[in-house]
């Protein structure tokens, strides 16, 4: 399967028979090389609430029907604007027709602001497990670093992690490091960095801190098979 990175924190995995796309912020996202009114998911996975994680879920999903797939509260409010929706909770697992999908913990915050800027509650941050013919993608979401990460990796055999690096709002590069390691994965990606000033990072010096081999910092619209 081939999984690509499109800038902050978008995630596509692509398989025989499935598109799957991680929180989809593309309008406004200023180094992201999708298009909003031609990107065809089947399911779109979110990790929480934040504008710059839900961005273009609403017209995407009203555009395709793709299956949105996120936590509990954030779920249900995406299914009140009329999306076709499957909430989750942390720590809770569902086996879907595409794979399976499992929310981990993600310290961090999750507030939706509507059009009309009145701020609704998305429930508990989360990352993703995500489980598809036979790999496992870690997608940590927006967090700062924890213990348990070590053992989502003693539990999981991660083939490739998506880790934030961009700092002030996430792990920074030293931290990143240390998940790294925990989580085992065969490969790294940095990801929530150079968005915008305050979270700017040079990703390809944090790969190359990473064991030899198993960083990558892709650019944005590049891939890996895994």
């Amino acid at each position: 399967m081939k999984v690509s990175f499109h800038g902050q924190s978008v995630v596509q995995i692509k398989t025989d028979s499935h598109r799957i796309l991680i929180d989809p912020f593309i309008t406004g996202n200023g180094i992201c090389d999708l298009d909003t009114n031609e990107v065809t998911p089947d399911v779109i996975l979110l990790t929480h609430g934040h504008n710059d994680h839900v961005g273009d879920t609403i017209p995407i999903a009203k555009r395709t029907g793709a299956l949105v797939v996120a936590p509990n509260e954030l779920a249900n409010y995406l299914e009140s604007r009329g999306l076709n929706t499957h909430a989750m909770h942390i720590g809770g697992s569902h086996h879907f027709e595409f794979g399976k999908v499992k929310f981990t913990q993600a310290f961090h915050g999750s507030v939706f602001y509507d059009e009309q800027g009145e701020a609704i509650y998305a429930g508990m941050p989360a990352g993703i497990l995500l489980t598809v013919e036979g790999k496992t993608i870690y997608h940590a979401g927006d967090t700062g670093l924890f213990s348990d990460i070590k053992l989502i990796g003693d539990m999981n055999n991660i083939d490739i992690a998506f880790l934030p690096i961009g700092d002030n709002f996430t792990m920074g590069p030293e931290d990143a490091l240390i998940a790294a390691q925990w989580t085992q994965a065969d490969y790294i990606v940095p990801i929530h960095y150079n968005t915008f000033p305050l979270i700017e990072q040079d990703g390809d010096a944090f790969a190359q801190k990473v064991q030899p081999g198993k960083g990558i910092a892709l650019k944005p619209g590049e891939h890996i098979e895994i």
